[in-house]
């Protein structure tokens, strides 16, 4: 039986990323990555300090939240990362931080509109904001569930963080990277109480049809 080494090790390379650029501080946020050829997927544990998690305090999980691997209590949106994976054949990492732009929008429930075509490209459409639910409870997951059908791979959770997807973990740190560029950019752009124009619709659809391409390639991968 495999011991989920691989996909451990993918996560804390990925927390220690993400830890190293300012998106993850302390214990906040969660991270996961899909365990391929099965319905499961490793994720962080609860309430663990990412300076210094190994890839031993990784935990497993299959998508009905039973532990497949690891002694630590798995983080608390484990139903979360879950319902995507379910729902999302083409996402394989997912980050949830509570980066400080991004969670700006958060807690002004305030999407992002398409404002560059690299934006679309990766991110989708738009950053929507998906309705506020209690941390770790069905209805969390639910709306999310409901919300990540889109194919976007940006989300703001309200009053709460931001969530984001991606078809490898490399791409989920781009993502990640770029939804905190557009955030930080919108925010500043609304100080100046001036119109803000989004890119042409044309060019949207394009983009989103380049980014729908890329889902189609990791969903089948």
């Amino acid at each position: 039986m495999s011991d989920f080494s691989n996909e451990k090790e993918q996560v804390v390379k990925t927390c220690h990323t993400l830890l190293e650029r300012g998106y993850l501080k302390a214990t906040e946020g969660n991270i996961s990555t899909r365990i391929k050829g099965q319905n499961a997927f490793a994720i962080t544990p609860s309430n663990y300090d990412y300076a210094k998690m190994t890839a031993d305090d990784i935990c497993v999980l299959d998508f009905e939240q039973k532990s497949l691997s690891g002694t630590m209590k798995p983080s608390i949106e484990s139903g979360m990362h879950a319902a995507v994976y379910q729902t999302r054949p083409d996402v394989h990492a997912i980050i949830h931080t509570h980066q400080p732009y991004a969670s700006a929008l958060a807690v002004l429930k305030m999407p992002i509109p398409a404002l560059f075509d690299e934006q679309v490209r990766f991110l989708g459409r738009s950053v929507e904001v998906i309705p506020y639910a209690p941390s770790g409870t069905g209805f969390l997951k639910n709306n999310v569930r409901k919300q990540v059908k889109n194919g976007n791979n940006a989300f703001i959770l309200q009053s709460h963080g931001v969530l984001v997807l991606g078809g490898e973990a490399e791409r989920a740190i781009h993502n990640m990277a770029l939804l905190e560029k557009c955030a930080l950019t919108y925010l500043l752009a609304l100080l100046t109480e001036k119109k803000i124009y989004k890119i042409p619709f044309a060019i949207r659809e394009i983009a989103f049809a380049k980014l729908k391409a890329d889902e189609k390639k990791f969903a089948n991968g």
